[in-house]
């Protein structure tokens, strides 16, 4: 009686470690193929985070939770195709300007000082002044020039003067005659002094806000420099540029990473080549703006129409692995993760779909992965 006794305890304790056991290997992680992917032999240990021979590693319960890890099974399924381009944030031309100055001169400010970054302008608006300095030799000649005639228009004047106040002896034709000579040397009087004295006024073609402003009071300035430039930050537009010119047909829509709550919309599509690639503009759909500045390189995620098989998963899943192989991380026990390189595709700003490495029914890392992989 003793022994069956014995016997009947020992063979609950060796069902209970079967069952542990079990639970601690399901479900397992296989490939895209159903092979399994768990190298034989590898010993869990639930004591701390350490990183097993076969590039595993084990994450106690606890460690989780504070890493705050999170997964999901993978499941196959359709998206659409996409391709990913550098691409630049530029001006829209109908709303952006540049102010440059014509002639040169000196800065000078305006009734409400310089136009700073940042500071929001109506159309005509002035940003400040460039006042004309000329040659010394050009300024003493219209200032020699401007004494003759305004010498001219006084003798004008008083002849006409003096013709008006013998009316009825002169004819009316001389008194009309004298008239109009002194009105027309008091026009060019006050054309030549405006010109000793002329200063430029700097005006903004558009309304927006002052992106650029590269004066200051006093500076000098030759022609056609670039002073201010003025932009409409809800105007923003991006320029991509392509090798294959049957792309622009293909595409059915786009997004930044940079910026993905942001829709983009194919606008135009160049003629030319440029440098051997073919350029296309993008401008933002609906309401939403742009958070970024003209000329920041951003990456442009295209989406075309056809679609690809594969498994969609949150952008921060795929990490890198010492190699700089893009890698899934993969619960394939309790406390176990296994990496897996895969290739995949950029969705949105948000989403990528995994084409290669990984099957279906595979719980995946989707938050914390790269904690993960930080694990030494």
């Amino acid at each position: 009686m003793r022994y069956a006794r014995t016997t009947c305890h020992s063979f609950a304790g060796l069902l209970c470690a079967l069952i542990v056991a079990g639970a601690q290997a399901a479900p397992g992680a296989h490939g895209p193929n159903g092979e399994h992917l768990d190298a034989p032999g590898g010993a869990v240990s639930a004591s701390g985070l350490a990183r097993l021979p076969d590039g595993s590693v084990t994450i106690p319960k606890a460690a989780q939770r504070r890493m705050n890890i999170r997964t999901e099974l993978s499941v196959e399924g359709q998206a659409a195709a996409t391709l990913e381009l550098p691409a630049v944030v530029v001006v829209d031309p109908n709303a952006g300007g540049r102010v440059q100055t014509i002639h040169g001169g000196r800065v000078e400010m305006g009734n409400q000082g310089l136009a700073t970054i940042g500071k929001a302008v109506r159309r005509g608006e002035v940003l400040g002044y460039v006042r004309y300095e000329g040659d010394p030799y050009a300024l003493a000649g219209q200032q020699a020039q401007l004494a003759e005639v305004r010498a001219r228009r006084l003798v004008a004047e008083q002849r006409a003067t003096r013709l008006a106040g013998l009316e009825g002896s002169v004819a009316r034709k001389d008194i009309d005659a004298a008239r109009a000579e002194a009105q027309a040397l008091d026009e060019q009087e006050r054309s030549i002094g405006a010109g000793i004295g002329a200063r430029e006024a700097l005006r903004a073609p558009v309304a927006g806000v002052v992106a650029r402003a590269d004066v200051i009071v006093g500076q000098v300035v030759e022609s056609r420099d670039i002073l201010f430039e003025i932009v409409d930050p809800a105007r923003l537009m991006v320029e991509a540029s392509v090798a294959d010119p049957a792309l622009a047909g293909r595409i059915a829509g786009a997004a930044l990473k940079e910026a993905g709550a942001a829709q983009l919309a194919l606008v135009g599509v160049g003629a030319a080549l440029r440098e051997g690639r073919l350029p296309l503009r993008f401008s933002v759909t609906g309401s939403e703006r742009l958070p970024l500045a003209v000329g920041q390189p951003v990456s442009l995620v295209v989406r075309l129409n056809e679609e690809i098989k594969g498994i969609v998963l949150p952008a921060q899943a795929v990490v890198r692995n010492p190699a700089n192989e893009p890698i899934v991380w993969i619960k394939s026990g309790a406390h176990r993760f296994f990496p897996q390189p895969v290739r995949f595709r950029t969705l949105d700003a948000e989403r990528v779909v995994i084409t290669h490495g990984l099957g279906a029914d595979n719980r995946v890392v989707t938050e914390g992965a790269a904690l993960v992989a930080q694990i030494r």
